[in-house]
């Protein structure tokens, strides 16, 4: 690298072994004349993609390593990476090579023509660009969620959900504090941040298939581009984390009821235990299984970052959320215990006892089962 560094090209990666070295290939070819760095961003890959970045850069000074150690996401992976580079310009792309790197100097150049511009984008649906191989399946995903951010949005952007864009650091560093870092789109999250529209320009590009690796994109990852657009319009009110808790507890109501009912069937009639006793005995089956399902969706959704994982970590973690939500329960009982005798009707001293249960139990999970705090 020669003269003062213009771009940093950041690539958030996961298992993304046999990519690495295509491409920095890929970067240098269509790079050339340009000062660049190239910083993976690695989510401590088990199949070793770090290091293979970090042998790159030992014959390439351009290649440089973040390797994250419980640490997880897309967002977040770039929002450090875009932290650590002092190059004035910096952009993302995809470690899997579906995106064209053949537009980065198009897109560099825009930037540094227009002292106006923020943004530069790859655009898939702009005129000369193209979707590739997808099937109508994935086409009629892709266009919904494309409607879905617009709205958000409340710009003209042809291809919002775009994971390939340029931007300049400094307004990158600016609204980082304002990024939620949740999902995969991190674009989306950039521009609805922004107090003041971002100004932009969309270059075109097709989208490629993948060549190596398998694909990260899941239902869990679409519902994180839902949970991302929650955040973004009802954030403020009710923190989107504490949203999803309350909204797993719910289905573990249901869970709770779904075992109770007819397991103290079985025991009344079946096996002719007295109708306390069984009731007791369901009771505690149905609160066991309400409590295993409610941690085990959030150790998968709400706590996805952060989620444990193994036999080891996983049962310890439960054995502290049942603990955790037991002395929730006892604290949702003795809030609406109190307020009803204090005579403010039932409905209130339900509702109470059940708010400040929920409290609890979010944070004192957050802290002592997914150490998020």
């Amino acid at each position: 690298m020669t003269g003062a560094l213009e771009l940093a090209v950041v690539i958030p990666t996961f298992n993304e072994l046999a990519n690495v070295p295509l491409i920095v290939a890929k970067l240098d070819a269509a790079l050339a004349g340009v000062a660049w760095e190239a910083i993976f961003v690695d989510d401590n890959s088990p199949d070793g993609t770090a290091d293979a970045a970090r042998a790159i850069g030992v014959r390439d000074p351009r290649v440089r390593v973040i390797q994250r150690i419980g640490r997880r996401g897309l967002s977040s992976a770039c929002i450090e990476g875009m932290l650590a580079t002092p190059a004035p310009v910096v952009a993302v792309i995809d470690g899997d090579l579906q995106h064209d790197e053949r537009i980065l100097p198009d897109m560099l150049r825009a930037l540094q023509r227009d002292p106006a511009l923020d943004l530069a984008i790859g655009s898939r649906f702009v005129a000369g660009g193209g979707t590739g191989e997808w099937d109508s399946d994935r086409v009629a995903k892709s266009a919904l969620a494309t409607r879905l951010s617009r709205r958000v949005l409340q710009a003209d952007v042809s291809d919002p959900m775009s994971g390939f864009f340029m931007i300049r650091t400094a307004r990158a560093r600016d609204l980082v504090p304002r990024l939620n870092a949740i999902g995969f789109k991190i674009l989306l999250d950039l521009m609805t941040a922004a107090p003041v529209p971002l100004r932009f320009v969309e270059l075109p590009y097709t989208f490629r298939v993948r060549q190596e690796g398998e694909s990260k994109l899941d239902h869990v990852v679409a519902l994180e581009f839902l949970i991302a657009l929650y955040d973004r319009m009802f954030g403020r009110v009710v923190p989107v984390r504490f949203a999803l808790f309350a909204g797993v507890g719910a289905l573990g109501a249901i869970v709770h009821f779904l075992v109770l009912i007819p397991l103290f069937r079985l025991l009344a009639a079946e096996f002719a235990i007295g109708p306390d006793p069984a009731f007791r005995a369901a009771t505690i089956a149905a609160t066991l299984a309400a409590m295993t399902f409610n941690y085990l969706l959030d150790n998968a959704l709400t706590y996805r970052d952060a989620r444990l994982k193994g036999a080891r970590a996983l049962a310890k973690g439960w054995a502290v959320f049942c603990l955790v939500c037991g002395v929730g329960a006892v604290a949702n009982v003795g809030v609406a215990s109190f307020l009803f005798d204090a005579r403010y009707g039932f409905a209130l001293p339900a509702l109470a006892g059940i708010a400040v249960g929920a409290v609890w139990n979010y944070a004192l999970s957050s802290r002592f089962v997914w150490g998020r705090y």
